[in-house]
């Protein structure tokens, strides 16, 4: 990853909220499971850890979350890790509704009518 989309995705992540917390527990199983989760639905993530009471360190911990999902360590500053990984799911494009799906069948009947009246007309 190139600094400058680092620098990117820094700032995106100044807006964002922490998805969830890491506590006394520190980084386990089900914390990853639960990062994982959350990859389904976002590429960038927003950790907090609580200082006070959990045992590992933000920087180390960020290693160990951005090894364990495959993701990419973005910034820790303080208690706040940001984590970036990839989803090919999200740019997926979008199906697009052709005209016969945009507009109801009621009306849809009406209009196809109206056409063969104006080409039967200019006949």
């Amino acid at each position: 990853m190139t600094g400058k989309e680092r620098a990117e995705f820094r700032a995106k992540a100044n807006n964002l909220e922490p998805l969830f917390q890491i506590g006394k527990g520190g980084v386990t199983d089900s914390v990853i499971a639960q990062l994982e989760s959350v990859f389904n639905t976002h590429e960038l993530v927003k950790v907090k850890i609580l200082l006070d009471t959990c045992p590992d360190k933000p920087r180390d911990a960020a290693r160990k979350l951005s090894a364990a999902t495959g993701a990419d360590e973005i910034q820790v500053i303080g208690g706040v890790i940001v984590l970036y990984r990839y989803n090919e799911e999200l740019h997926k494009p979008k199906k697009l509704l052709t005209f016969a799906q945009k507009i109801p069948a009621s009306k849809r009947h009406s209009i196809t009518n109206r056409k063969r009246i104006k080409e039967h007309n200019s006949k």
